[in-house]
């Protein structure tokens, strides 16, 4: 089915042609004026055809037609014709007055309230003396002074509420670009979390799985009772693989059921002692040194501690010369954590990854300070300082 075709109406055609607009709206002002004056003439005058009168209906249409592009010289023109006029005619020209208005109420939309009301009363002042000097019999001058402040009022209110509803849709798009924003800033805040989890777990795990799975290959001939141990140690990590990706998939998922808090995997110092023995499994020597008295620390905290020091040992594992020194220190404001290791011959040009920068974030994200880089003797340091005060 052919759809029907809408012819564009006058309203369409005048908003895309604003000169067309404003001429019909000064023809039809015009005449509306004009038709209002002979109304209220005399007898004695009839119809207004006299040259000076053509004159002023041809002005007004001209003027109008003109007040978007050329406002204030528009109105110049105005005023000064009207003067003219009724020095020869010794009448205001009741047309050219009516654009007078209009043009005035258009410089109030354009302008501030003050140069309005400035420009207002300049017209009427003039149009006043003009009258006075030329037309002394003329009891229209209270009227035309009025009429000119009317459309200076109007054309003032209509640019305050015309600002005022720029101004709100202004903030309006703010608002919603603010949300929009914010709601990318979100997105990709819990992107980069689930980065991390998913490299804190992956790293470790699959990192032991491969060191476990090449030393029971070498040993798989010469001693084959020890075969067992290891491949047992394989699954477990494995398993605890499995469990920790399916915590990390289950937050990407966000089931509506599950609290983001039982998502989280809930590691923590709790769980060094076994974490030291996967490492320590692996052929990586540990020495750990604790300062103070442990005591329970924040959720956020004590898992930010033990990604630290799983990504820490992580990494002496694959750069080190296989031993590491951990020193955790308790004190009043928090917890300190220090993981320093030799690095390894074939490993001098250690560089920055995913999992430094990872361990930056979680300690960012915990308001405590962290520092890493090369230290004496060619060893390679980790410090991460976290915020948990004493109760």
């Amino acid at each position: 089915m052919t759809p029907k075709r809408v012819l564009p109406g006058l309203p369409d055609a005048m908003r895309r042609h604003p000169f067309l607009g404003d001429t019909l709206l000064a023809t039809a002002l015009a005449l509306t004026a004009t038709g209002l004056a002979l109304i209220e003439s005399s007898p004695e005058r009839h119809l207004p055809t006299t040259p000076a009168d053509l004159a002023g209906f041809v002005l007004a249409v001209i003027a109008v037609a003109a007040r978007r592009r050329f406002t204030v010289a528009a109105l110049g023109v105005s005023v000064a014709g009207v003067t003219v006029l009724t020095a020869v005619a010794h009448h205001q020209d009741p047309a050219l007055t009516a654009a007078i208005v209009l043009l005035t109420y258009t410089v109030a939309t354009r302008t501030e309230q003050r140069t309005a009301w400035l420009t207002a009363g300049g017209v009427a002042a003039l149009l006043t003396i003009g009258t006075l000097v030329w037309a002394p019999l003329n009891g229209h001058r209270l009227s035309t002074i009025a009429v000119i402040g009317v459309g200076a009022a109007i054309g003032d209110a209509t640019r305050s509420r015309l600002a005022y509803v720029a101004e709100v849709e202004q903030r309006a798009r703010q608002t919603e670009q603010s949300r929009e924003e914010e709601a990318r800033h979100r997105v990709a805040q819990e992107r980069i979390r689930i980065a991390r989890d998913i490299h804190d777990v992956i790293a470790h795990h699959i990192a032991a799985v491969k060191v476990l799975a090449a030393g029971a290959r070498r040993i798989v001939d010469h001693r084959p009772e020890q075969v067992t141990p290891a491949l047992e140690h394989i699954s477990q990590l494995a398993d605890d693989v499995l469990k920790e990706m399916g915590s990390v998939i289950g937050l990407l998922r966000h089931e509506p059921d599950r609290d983001v808090l039982t998502i989280e995997p809930t590691r923590g110092l709790a769980d060094l002692q076994r974490l030291i023995g996967d490492f320590t499994a692996t052929g990586l020597c540990v020495e750990r040194r604790q300062i103070g008295v442990s005591r329970e620390l924040p959720a956020m905290a004590d898992l930010v501690a033990y990604r630290i020091i799983q990504e820490g040992l992580t990494n002496a594992r694959k750069y080190g010369d296989g031993r590491a020194h951990l020193t955790i220190e308790y004190t009043s404001t928090g917890l300190t954590v220090d993981i320093v290791n030799k690095v390894g011959e074939r490993r001098s040009g250690q560089s920055f990854g995913y999992g430094i920068l990872g361990m930056g974030e979680r300690v960012a994200a915990n308001g405590g300070r962290f520092t890493v880089g090369h230290a004496e003797g060619n060893a390679f340091s980790i410090r991460a300082e976290l915020s948990a005060p004493a109760p």
